[in-house]
C-alpha cells in the first residue's frame, strides 16, 4: 500500500484514541451498563426473569436431594417492583472464608463476582439450571437492595448489599437451631426497570409449574393482601406426586381427548462410560379435540420456551413410533409422508429433562442446543410410546387415524398452495420481478407480500420478516396514478408489472382471485404525507385493476409508527400526533419524555420494524374493503374518480369544499 494513501485520509478529530480511552469495567458494573446482555434486556420479561434466576438455584438444590421445601414471599414496596424472598432449607451457601479471595466470605464472592458458583465442577450439582455462575450476581447488580441469609451448623448469618456493592462484612446474626438452607430478598432497581412492577399472577404461575416440575418438592406461596388478586392467593401450598402427568391433567379438564389415557412416564437415561449419573426425561402428552395445542419445554426445571435438541428428540421418537405402528397395522405405505408436526401438532406436550452441563443459545435460556439431548430423549421416550400404541390397539388405531387426518388436511392445503402459488412463469412464460423476495409459502392461509416503499425500508423488511409467511416486494416512490393513465401507459409501466407478476392474478377483466398468490397483500409506507400518498396510488391500482382481490378482503395497509417515546426503561411507539398526545397523557403522565421521530421505514432497524409493523402478534392492520351494496360501490368510484383521475378540477372542488376541516396546527408544523 502506498504512503500517499495515508495522506488523502481525513485528520482526526476529537479526544485522542490511546491506552487512557480504554475503560476497564469492574465487579457487576458491566451488568448495571448492559443488563440486556444478562436477562434479554430491561423490559417485564427481563424483571420476572430475576426471580426465576433465584428460584431456579433453591431447585437446584431440591433436584440435587438436599432441599424439599421452597417458600416464596412477594411484598409491596412502595415506589419499587415489590421486595421478592426465596428461600429454601437445603444446605445453606457457604459462609467461610473463600480460599482465593482473602478476607472475603464464599457468600460475598458468589453475590458479587461473575462466573462464581457451585456448578460449574459438577461436584456440588449432577444437574442444574445454574451454569455460568452469573444469576445470582445478576440479581444483586441489579437490584436497590439484596439481603442473603444462611442457616448452616446450626447458625444463622446475614449479608446485606446494594447494586452490587458490598455493604458491609458478613454477619453472624445467632443460633439457628432449627433452621437451615439459603433466604434471598430483593428489591428490583427502579434505575434500571423504571416502573415496572413484579406481576404477582406471572409469579405465581411460575412457582405452580416448579412444583409440577419436580415432584419431591413442596413450594409454599405468600403473598401481600392487596397483591392477591385477579385470583392469586395470598397463601398457597404445591406439591404434586404426579408431576407433569397432574399438571396436563389440570390443564386438560374435562376437554375431550382422542385418547382417553395420557402417554406419560419418565425415564433415567444410562450412565455414563464413566458410571455416572446422566440425568432423566419426564413427559405428558395429550391429544384433545379441536385444540391448537399448547407446548412447554424444561431442562434442570429451566423453561425453554423455544425449544430445542430435546424437543427434537421426542418429536422424532413420536415421529418414528406412529410410523412404525402404522407398519403395524397394514398401513405403511400412507404413513411414509407422516411428519412430527402431524403428530405434535394440536396437542398439549409437557416435556422436562434432566441433564449435566446443558447448552443453551444464551444466558436467558430460551432453547436448549445440547446435541446429546436429541439422541437421549429419543432413545428413552420411544420404546415407552411403542408400548403405548401396542398395548391397547383400539387406543393406537385411535391416534393414527388423528395423526393421519392431519396429514391428510397438510397434504390437500399444500396442492392447494401450490396450484395457488404457480408462477407467471408456468402460466405465461414470464418471470418474477427480480426485486420481488418471495416466502417459502408453507404458512396455513397466513402467506402476506408486504409492499414496501423504497429499497431501504425493503432491505430492513427482509430481514424483519418471517420467511415462511412473509415476501416482500420494494417499489420506488410513486407509482403511476393509474386513475388518470391510458391502458397503454399502464401496461409499459415497470412497476405495475412487477406488481402483476408478483401477484399472479391477472388484472381487470382477467382478473382471477383464486389465482393470487397471497393470502394478505399488505402497502407498508412510512407514516408521513408522502407514504399516504403512495398508499393511495396502490389502493388506486388494486380498486381499479384488481377489484375482487380488494372486495375478498385480501388487502390491508400497515400502521408503522412515526415516534418512539422513551422515559427511563420504558418506551413505546406512537402511530400520530393524536397518539402521541395521549401516550404522554397517560402512560408517561408527569415524566420526562424523550421523543424520536422516524423520518422513514428505513430507519428502524429490523426489530422495531417487526415488533411495531410486521409480527401477527403485536402489529395493527388496517383491513381495505368495499362495499356489497351496488349503491356503495358507485359511490366509491364517484370518490377514485374525482380524487385521483384525469380531470384536475374536481380535486380542486373537492379541496375548496373540505378546507375549512384542515387542521390549522397541522398546517403550521
Amino acid at each position: 500500500m502506498s504512503d500517499d494513501l495515508f495522506d488523502k485520509l481525513p485528520a482526526a478529530s476529537g479526544e485522542s484514541y490511546d491506552g487512557s480511552a480504554i475503560e476497564v469495567l469492574e465487579g457487576l458494573e458491566p451488568v448495571r451498563r448492559r443488563p440486556g446482555m444478562y436477562i434479554g434486556g430491561t423490559d417485564e420479561r427481563a424483571l420476572h426473569h430475576l426471580a426465576a434466576e433465584v428460584l431456579d438455584n433453591a431447585m437446584d438444590e431440591a433436584v440435587a436431594g438436599h432441599a424439599n421445601r421452597i417458600e416464596v414471599t412477594l411484598e409491596e414496596e412502595p415506589g419499587t417492583a415489590g421486595r421478592l424472598t426465596i428461600t429454601d432449607n437445603g444446605r445453606g451457601i457457604p459462609v467461610d472464608e473463600h480460599p482465593k479471595f482473602p478476607g472475603k466470605s464464599a457468600l460475598e464472592v458468589i453475590l458479587s463476582t461473575l462466573h462464581s458458583g457451585g456448578k460449574f465442577s459438577g461436584k456440588a450439582y449432577a444437574t442444574s439450571g445454574g451454569l455460568h455462575g452469573v444469576g445470582i450476581s445478576v440479581v444483586n447488580a441489579l437490584s436497590v437492595k439484596t439481603r442473603v441469609e444462611v442457616a448452616r451448623n446450626k447458625e444463622l448469618y446475614a449479608q446485606e448489599f446494594s447494586r452490587g456493592v458490598t455493604l458491609g462484612p458478613i454477619q453472624r446474626v445467632g443460633a439457628a437451631p432449627n433452621r437451615r438452607g439459603t433466604a434471598v430478598t430483593f428489591t428490583p432497581d427502579t434505575e434500571i426497570f423504571g416502573d415496572q412492577k413484579f406481576k404477582p399472577a406471572r409469579l405465581f404461575k411460575l412457582v405452580r409449574s416448579k412444583a409440577y416440575l419436580f415432584a419431591g418438592v413442596e413450594i409454599r406461596w405468600k403473598c401481600s393482601p392487596a397483591l392477591a388478586v385477579d385470583g392469586v392467593p395470598a397463601e398457597a401450598t404445591f406439591q404434586f406426586p404426579g408431576g407433569l402427568a397432574d399438571h396436563l391433567a389440570e390443564q386438560i379438564g374435562s376437554r375431550e381427548c382422542v385418547t382417553t389415557q395420557f402417554f406419560s412416564g419418565s425415564q433415567d437415561f444410562p450412565k455414563g462410560e464413566d458410571g455416572a449419573e446422566q440425568g432423566r426425561v419426564e413427559w405428558a402428552i395429550a391429544w384433545p379435540l379441536y385444540s391448537d395445542g399448547s407446548y412447554s419445554w424444561y431442562c434442570n426445571t429451566i423453561p425453554t420456551p423455544d425449544g430445542g435438541t430435546h424437543e427434537q428428540g421426542l418429536r422424532g421418537a413420536l415421529t418414528k413410533g406412529i410410523r412404525a405402528f402404522a407398519d403395524l397395522v397394514g398401513q405403511a405405505k400412507k404413513a411414509k409422508d407422516i411428519t412430527p408436526d402431524d403428530v405434535v401438532t394440536g396437542s398439549e406436550v409437557m416435556l422436562s429433562v434432566f441433564i449435566r452441563d446443558p447448552q443453551f443459545q444464551s444466558q436467558t435460556k430460551d432453547r436448549l442446543t445440547s446435541p446429546e439431548a436429541a439422541r437421549m430423549v429419543e432413545a428413552a421416550v420411544r420404546d415407552h410410546f411403542d408400548h403405548f400404541l401396542t398395548d391397547n390397539l383400539d387406543r393406537g388405531k385411535a391416534l393414527l387415524g388423528a395423526v393421519m387426518e392431519r396429514m391428510d388436511e397438510r397434504l390437500r392445503r399444500k396442492a392447494e398452495r401450490e396450484v395457488k402459488r404457480k408462477t407467471a412463469t408456468n402460466a405465461r412464460k414470464l418471470r418474477l420481478p427480480g426485486k420481488l423476495t418471495d416466502c417459502s409459502g408453507e404458512g396455513h392461509g397466513e402467506t402476506e407480500l408486504f409492499i414496501v416503499e423504497g429499497d431501504s425500508a425493503g432491505g430492513s423488511a427482509k430481514q424483519a420478516r418471517d420467511r415462511k409467511t412473509q415476501a416482500i416486494l420494494p417499489i420506488r416512490g410513486k407509482i403511476l396514478n393509474v386513475a388518470s393513465a391510458t391502458a397503454d401507459k399502464i401496461r409499459a409501466n415497470q412497476e405495475i408489472a412487477d406488481l402483476g407478476l408478483a401477484l399472479g392474478c391477472g388484472t381487470r377483466k382477467d382478473c382471477n382471485a383464486d389465482n393470487l398468490r397471497y393470502d394478505r397483500i399488505v402497502i407498508m409506507t412510512d407514516a408521513d404525507v408522502d407514504g399516504a400518498h403512495i398508499a393511495t396510488l396502490l389502493m388506486t391500482f388494486f380498486f381499479q385493476e384488481m377489484p375482487e382481490i380488494v372486495r375478498r378482503g385480501h388487502l390491508y395497509l400497515a400502521q408503522p409508527p412515526l415516534y418512539r417515546l422513551t422515559s427511563g426503561a420504558t418506551s413505546a411507539y406512537a402511530r400520530d400526533d393524536a397518539h402521541r398526545a395521549e401516550l404522554e397523557a397517560t402512560r408517561f403522565k408527569g415524566k420526562k419524555v424523550e421523543v424520536g421521530r422516524f423520518k422513514g421505514l428505513g430507519e428502524m432497524n429490523p426489530g422495531q420494524l417487526r415488533e411495531t409493523t410486521m409480527s401477527p402478534e403485536t402489529r395493527s392492520l388496517i383491513r381495505i374493503t368495499l362495499p356489497q351494496e351496488n349503491e356503495g360501490r358507485f359511490a366509491v368510484k364517484d370518490l377514485v374518480d374525482r380524487l385521483m383521475g384525469r380531470n384536475p378540477e374536481h380535486r380542486f372542488n373537492f379541496i375548496q369544499n373540505r378546507a375549512g376541516d384542515v387542521d390549522r396546527e397541522l398546517i403550521d408544523a
